[in-house]
């Protein structure tokens, strides 16, 4: 009976822990941002979003009377106030495939700010709003 015990104890203690979700789970609209100092206007065309699971990102560009494009798809980490983004997939021909990048991050009501410096230098600060 007591052999028994500590591993019915192990399993319920571990069972015990609720893993977070991801803060940046869910749909987010892109709203601006600033690219080399210069500011950078959401499109008006079209509209682009990311849908965030606990570890997977899946970018997507919205526009009336077509069909939703998903134009780029990766995985990414949380540590901290960093995320890191690595793209597995791009519509695109793309120099970021199957590279991390380095954005911190921070989230304040239902904003979303990422910052960088890419591979090719650009300084980038993108805003992104939380769909409801």
């Amino acid at each position: 009976m007591q052999k028994l015990f500590l591993p019915v104890a192990a399993i319920l203690l571990l069972c015990s822990f609720h893993f977070a979700d991801s803060p940046l789970k869910g749909s987010w609209e892109y709203r601006g941002g600033i690219i080399n100092g210069k500011l950078d206007a959401a499109p008006t065309a079209y509209k682009l979003q990311r849908d965030y699971d606990n570890e997977h990102y899946k970018a997507k560009v919205i526009e009336e009377g077509q069909s939703t494009q998903i134009y780029e798809k990766g995985d990414y980490q949380l540590k901290d106030d960093t995320c890191f983004e690595t793209q597995t997939y791009c519509m695109q021909e793309s120099k970021l495939l199957n590279k991390t990048i380095k954005y911190n991050y921070t989230i304040s009501n239902d904003t979303l700010k990422l910052l960088s410096v890419l591979p090719n230098g650009n300084r980038v600060e993108d805003y992104w709003v939380k769909l409801k």
